[in-house]
């Protein structure tokens, strides 16, 4: 026979139960249920969610059956130790460690989302990567490779790395780089100062910098073209070096509202493009406090921009870091300076601090926050 004691202590409710009845304990504020047999045994501390298993639930892991996760504050920083992105084979098939961030933003839903993929050298075929690109269907989809047996995600500084779009792999992507760097940094706690990414753009380089994860880029310098018509149009350059991006510069006077209510049509787009090598359009203006390009706290951008690539499966790419190797070049020729604050002006949008150094390279730094972690099938 089933019977149910309560029994109180100061203000807490304490039920205990025998047999095969729910048993729910309380300490202080906090929820703290278990649970026997073949049902799944979340427990509670203070805000932490700490989900453990026993029986014949699933366990997600990633250090042998444990998954494990810890919070300082309020910024979630789970944490994953061992060789966590060795394969899981069974009967449903190969998972593999997987992660979404949203890069150059605090807050998630906005700034430009990318899924982090953790793979061994032989784990995915090409085919398998732009195929997982597809599924993900965002921007882009990063896979960060150990360079060896000996590497490990959460000790490791340098690694190898790719980036595909929903149907092609790009040569360079800032925000997938920085949402990789962020993944290494928040989930797996990797201590190095610094990382280092081997990729077909050569050695990029991510780093800590406060709140900030500041990357190293290449710098991409673009080139005056003809501007034909009447057109609010003040100037157009090409830059070939990124994959073939084309800078749009509109008049002064333009505001961000009207930037940010510019509907391009990609049909027209995608007919217009006769064969030359091309990513995409970056269309940037000069920011200014008259043209309302200022952030929520009045602080004003030194230029915003958009940045559209349908030619890559990408209509528009809601904060592109690699665009801003071009911005950055051509601005500061414009406004006689090498450091800027900036804002991608997209629905999601996104703020980025950007400096063109001497010796040729860009640092673009930015907010990173984890959104989804998990595994996919292959």
């Amino acid at each position: 026979m089933t019977e149910t004691c309560l029994t109180y202590n100061d203000d807490i409710t304490k039920p205990t139960c025998n047999d095969d009845v729910t048993k729910i304990s309380h300490n202080g504020d906090v929820a703290i249920p278990s649970y026997n047999g073949d049902v799944s045994i979340p427990s509670y501390n203070g805000d932490v969610i700490k989900p453990s298993y026993n029986g014949n639930v699933t366990k997600p892991s990633y250090n042998s059956d444990v998954s494990k996760s810890s919070w300082d504050d309020d910024i979630i920083k789970p944490s994953y130790n061992g060789d966590v992105n060795r394969n899981v084979i069974g009967s449903e098939g190969r998972w593999l460690p997987i992660f979404q961030v949203d890069a150059f933003t605090d807050k998630p839903f906005s700034g430009n989302p990318a899924a982090i993929c953790l793979i061994e050298d032989e784990d995915l075929t090409e085919e398998e990567q732009q195929n997982i690109a597809a599924e993900m269907n965002l921007s882009e989809t990063a896979y960060l490779r150990k360079l060896s047996d000996e590497d490990d995600f959460s000790t490791g500084s340098r690694f190898g790395l790719r980036w595909f779009t929903p149907t092609n792999e790009m040569d360079l992507c800032g925000h997938a780089t920085l949402a990789s760097a962020a993944t290494l940094f928040y989930i797996m706690n990797n201590p190095s100062p610094q990382l280092t990414f081997q990729t077909r753009s050569g050695e990029l380089f991510a780093k800590r910098q406060g709140d900030f994860i500041s990357l190293d880029l290449p710098e991409n310098v673009a080139h005056p073209q003809a501007v034909v018509g009447e057109t609010p149009v003040l100037d157009v350059c090409y830059c070939s070096s990124v994959g073939g991006d084309l800078l749009v510069r509109l008049a002064d006077d333009t505001t961000r509202e009207t930037l940010e209510n510019l509907s391009p049509d990609m049909g027209a787009m995608l007919a217009a493009h006769t064969g030359e090598k091309l990513r995409g359009v970056a269309v940037t203006v000069k920011g200014s406090l008259t043209n309302g390009c200022v952030n929520a706290q009045g602080v004003g951008y030194d230029f915003i921009s958009r940045f559209f690539s349908p030619w890559v499966g990408v209509p528009e790419d809601p904060v592109c870091g690699s665009a801003h190797t071009v911005l950055a070049s051509y601005w500061a020729n414009e406004l006689g300076k090498t450091d800027f604050y900036v804002r991608q002006c997209s629905s999601r949008g996104g703020d980025l601090k950007v400096r063109l150094r001497e010796d040729g390279r860009v640092e673009v730094a930015g907010k990173a926050t984890v959104v989804l972690m998990g595994k996919i099938r292959i």
